[in-house]
């Protein structure tokens, strides 16, 4: 965890506490219905942490998530997340693919003009 402030024109940070990858147990999204940016990391103590926004909580839970299966493999929990927003692969999730996103509104709302503007028989 990183302590960070501003003085003048400079930024600094200072490491406040570390936490390895292997001793943690799982991470609880608290809500997955909702847009929040508080989540648990769960170690031997459990964590309240708030993200920047909730976007950020979950690439920070995805980024999490594929580290552990690039370097450890082990059964890791990730709890109270959509999966739809959690899993890579998906195309709503956010990161560099908001362009499929809009293409995909795109094709479905000129979709809904044709069917519109088509005359049934």
């Amino acid at each position: 965890m990183v302590k960070h402030w501003r003085v003048d024109r400079e930024e600094k940070y200072e490491i406040v506490e570390k936490w390895f990858l292997k001793d943690l147990e799982m991470i609880d999204g608290k809500e997955a219905d909702t847009d929040n940016p508080y989540f648990d990391m769960h170690f031997n103590k459990v964590y309240n942490m708030e993200a920047y926004s909730c976007a950020s909580k979950y690439t920070f839970a995805r980024t999490l998530n594929k580290l552990n299966a690039m370097y450890l493999k082990k059964d890791f929990k990730i709890v109270n997340f959509d999966d739809t927003y959690l899993n890579d692969d998906s195309i709503w999730s956010s990161s560099n693919r908001d362009f499929l996103v809009v293409m995909r509104v795109c094709f479905y709302a000129s979709n809904l003009l044709c069917l519109s503007l088509c005359r049934l028989s």
